[in-house]
C-alpha cells in the first residue's frame, strides 16, 4: 500500500469540494481510493457555527442536537460527552473546533450522500473505472491513548474481506473473521495526512492488497451489513448499561 498525502489550498466557509479535488489532484491513476478529511465537507456544507460563547456548555448543547445519543457530560472526568451518531460510538458527535477559526465544525449533514458525489465526480473527471472514495475522521480507543483515523462514509468498492469458513494454519475453522477495508485503508491514509497544521487533508492510496472495485454506489442493504445491531455487539454488555439520552440528530442507530 502506498500513501501520498495531498495539499490544499486553505479551505474556507463555502468552497467546492469538487474544485478543490481539480485543482489539488492533477493524475489520479486508476485503482487509486481517495480519502478526505470530513472537516473540508464540513467547510464546503457551511456546516459551521460560530463561537458566541466558547463555554463548554454551548459545544454541549449543539452535542445534544447533533447526537442520536449521548451521555451526559459530567459522566466524564474530562467533561465530554460520549455519543452515538451514524452507527459510530465516539465523543461529542464529530463537533470539532480545530482549525475553524473560532468556530465549531459539525460533521457533513449526509456523509453518504456526499462521499457519493465525490466518487461520481472522480470517475468522470479523471476518467477512471474502478476508484474508490473514503470520508475520515478520527477518533480515540478505550483504554488507548491517541487518535486514528476512521472512515464515516466509503463508495466504490466493497468493505468486507471475508475469511469465514477458510480455515487457518493450523487447519482451524474461522467463524466470525472479516477484514474491514475502509478502516484499514483510513487509518494509514490519515496517519499521513496529520492531524494538525500540514494542511494535507486529501490523500492517495494505492497497491492496495485484495481490494475489489464496484462500479455503482453503496445499497442501503449493503451499507447496513457493515453496522452491528447494540444488542449483538461485543461490547454490549457496556454499551447497554449506560444511560444513553436521545438526543436530536435523526434515527439512524
Amino acid at each position: 500500500m502506498l500513501v501520498t498525502p495531498v495539499k490544499t489550498s486553505l479551505v474556507r466557509s463555502g468552497d467546492d469540494i469538487l474544485e478543490i479535488l481539480a485543482k489539488s489532484i492533477k493524475i489520479l491513476p486508476e485503482k487509486s481510493v481517495v480519502v478526505i478529511a470530513s472537516k473540508i465537507f464540513s467547510l464546503c456544507e457551511n456546516r459551521i457555527v460560530k463561537k458566541i460563547s466558547g463555554a463548554k456548555e454551548e459545544k454541549h448543547e449543539l452535542v445534544k442536537r447533533e447526537a442520536e445519543y449521548y451521555l451526559d457530560p459530567h459522566s466524564s472526568k474530562y467533561n465530554m460527552m460520549l455519543t452515538v451518531k451514524g452507527s459510530w460510538m465516539f465523543v461529542n458527535a464529530g463537533i470539532d473546533e480545530s482549525n475553524s477559526e473560532n468556530k465549531y465544525s459539525l460533521w457533513p449533514k449526509d456523509p453518504q450522500k456526499s462521499i457519493n458525489n465525490v466518487w461520481r465526480f472522480l470517475r468522470r473527471h479523471y476518467h477512471l473505472k474502478k476508484v474508490g472514495a473514503i470520508m475520515s475522521d478520527s477518533r480515540s480507543f478505550p483504554l488507548n491513548w491517541g487518535v486514528v483515523g476512521h472512515g464515516i462514509a466509503h463508495c466504490g468498492f466493497k468493505t468486507l474481506k471475508s475469511y469465514i469458513g477458510k480455515s487457518d494454519l493450523f487447519g482451524r475453522l474461522m467463524k466470525m473473521e472479516q477484514v474491514n477495508m475502509v478502516q484499514g485503508i483510513t487509518a494509514a491514509a490519515v496517519l499521513e495526512m496529520g492531524e494538525g497544521a500540514e494542511q494535507t487533508p486529501i490523500a492517495i492510496v494505492t497497491n492496495v492488497s485484495d481490494i475489489l472495485f464496484q462500479n455503482h454506489v453503496p445499497s442501503k442493504q449493503g451499507l447496513s451489513l457493515l453496522h452491528i445491531n447494540l444488542e449483538d455487539d461485543v461490547y454490549a454488555p457496556i454499551l447497554l448499561a449506560a444511560k444513553w439520552k436521545k438526543g436530536g440528530g435523526g434515527n439512524h442507530c
